[in-house]
C-alpha cells in the first residue's frame, strides 16, 4: 500500500489515501492493453456496410437474347456479375464485428494501464468533484489548476459534471463503472474522486 495526497478543487491537500498496490502499482502488461483496445474498437464498428449481389439487384429477369445462334456468349441475365451493372461477387454484408474477451484479460489490462497512469504521476485524487450546476468553466478552470490539457474525471454520477466536460475539448467525465482501457490511453491525466477510487480498487481485487 502506497499513501497518495488527497486534494481539494484548488489543489490544496486536505489529506492523505491508501491506494492498494495491486491495481496502481502492479506489472504492466503490454500485450493485454493491445487486446483489450483491439476488442473495444472491433465492438464499436458499425458493421453496416453492404453491396447487392445478383440476387438483389433490380432487374435482369429477362434473358438477354436467345441461347444459340447470335454468335456471342450465352447469358442468362444482365445482373451477371461480370456484367456492367451486375451484382457483386462475396461483397461485404452486415456483420457484427465484436468477439468475446475473457473477464481476467480485461481486468488486467486495465490495472496495467491504472498502474502506468500512476507510476507516470498521471493520477490525481480529490476528496469530492461534484458540480452544482452546469458550468464548462469550472472544468476548465480545474485543468488550469492542476496543469492539464487531456484527463478523464471519474466521479459518482453527477449531471452537472458529466454536462460541464462534454463541451470542453480534451476532458471526459464517467462514472467508476465507465473507466476503460481506450478512453485512459486517450486521455493524459486520470482525476478522480477518493469514493471513485475505492470503488474501481474494490471492483478489480474481487
Amino acid at each position: 500500500m502506497a499513501n497518495v495526497d488527497v486534494y481539494n478543487l484548488q489543489k490544496e491537500k486536505v489529506a492523505e489515501t491508501e491506494i492498494a498496490d495491486s491495481v496502481f502499482n502492479a506489472e504492466i502488461k503490454e500485450h493485454l492493453v493491445r487486446d483489450v483496445v483491439v476488442w473495444q474498437l472491433a465492438k464499436r464498428r458499425q458493421g453496416s456496410a453492404a453491396v447487392k449481389n445478383r440476387a438483389k439487384v433490380k432487374g435482369g429477369g429477362a434473358k438477354p437474347w436467345k441461347q444459340k445462334g447470335t454468335g456471342r456468349a450465352r447469358a442468362g441475365t444482365s445482373r451477371s456479375p461480370i456484367w456492367r451493372g451486375g451484382g457483386a461477387i462475396f461483397g461485404p454484408q452486415p456483420r457484427d464485428y465484436g468477439y468475446r474477451l475473457p473477464k481476467q484479460v480485461r481486468r488486467q489490462a486495465l490495472i496495467s494501464v491504472l498502474s502506468q497512469k500512476f507510476q507516470e504521476g498521471k493520477v490525481f485524487v480529490l476528496q469530492d468533484l461534484a458540480l452544482d450546476s452546469v458550468k464548462t468553466q469550472k472544468v476548465a478552470e480545474l485543468f488550469t489548476t492542476f496543469g492539464v490539457k487531456s484527463a478523464i474525471l471519474v466521479a459518482e454520477d453527477n449531471r452537472e459534471l458529466t454536462l460541464s466536460a462534454r463541451n470542453l475539448n480534451g476532458a471526459l467525465a464517467v462514472n467508476q463503472n465507465g473507466v476503460n482501457v481506450y478512453d485512459l490511453l486517450k486521455y493524459d491525466y486520470l482525476i478522480l474522486s477518493d469514493e471513485s477510487l475505492k470503488k474501481i480498487e474494490g471492483a478489480l481485487q474481487k
